[in-house]
C-alpha cells in the first residue's frame, strides 16, 4: 500500500505543477485582461483553443467564467497547499486533497455535462478536458487514505494512548 500511495502522490505532485502554473497563466486570460500577461502566453491560449476547438475559451460562457474563478479563487490555493503537503508530507494533505478533488469533481461534472450535451465539443476538445475528471477522483480517493505514518495516537505524545487514569 505504501508504495501505491507514493505513486499515486508522485502523479499529484506532477499534475499539482502543473496547475500551478496553467491556473495563472492560461486560464486567468478569460477573466483579466490580456494586457496583464505575456504575449508569447497570450499567443500559447489562443493556439490551444484554435487547435482543439475549445469554444468554452472562445464564447465565455458565464457559467465557464465562474469555474475559472472558482478556480483561481478556490482550487488554486489548494493546489499550493497540496504540492507543500506533498512535499513535506504534512498531515493535513488528506484533507486538502480530499476538499481540492471533491472541487475538481463538482466543476468537472458541469462542464462535462456541457461539452457533452451542447453537441459542440470535439473529440479531441473532450480527451483534453476528461483526464482532469480522473484527477479529481484521485485527488479525492488520496483525500481518503489515512496518512502514511499516522497511527491512532499521532500527533500526541508518546504513551499518552497507554496512560491509564488513575482515581
Amino acid at each position: 500500500m505504501g508504495f501505491l500511495c507514493k505513486a499515486v502522490d508522485t502523479l499529484l505532485l506532477v499534475a499539482f505543477t502543473v496547475m500551478l502554473f496553467a491556473g495563472p497563466l492560461i486560464d486567468a486570460q478569460l477573466v483579466l485582461p490580456k494586457t496583464a500577461f505575456p504575449e508569447v502566453v497570450v499567443r500559447l491560449k489562443q493556439r490551444y483553443a484554435e487547435e482543439y476547438q475549445d469554444y468554452l475559451m472562445v464564447e465565455k460562457p458565464h457559467f465557464f467564467v465562474a469555474l475559472v474563478w472558482l478556480e483561481l479563487i478556490f482550487q488554486w490555493p489548494l493546489v499550493l497547499l497540496n504540492i507543500y503537503g506533498i512535499l513535506t508530507s504534512k498531515p493535513w494533505f488528506n484533507t486538502t486533497c480530499l476538499i481540492y478533488g471533491a472541487s475538481v469533481i463538482t466543476a468537472m461534472t458541469a462542464l462535462l455535462g456541457e461539452l457533452l450535451g451542447s453537441q459542440k465539443a470535439s473529440d479531441k476538445l473532450l480527451t483534453m478536458y476528461s483526464p482532469f475528471m480522473g484527477l479529481g477522483v484521485l485527488a479525492l480517493l488520496r483525500g481518503l487514505v489515512p496518512h502514511s505514518g499516522a497511527s491512532l495516537g499521532a500527533g500526541k505524545k508518546p504513551g499518552a494512548l497507554a496512560r491509564k487514569k488513575r482515581a
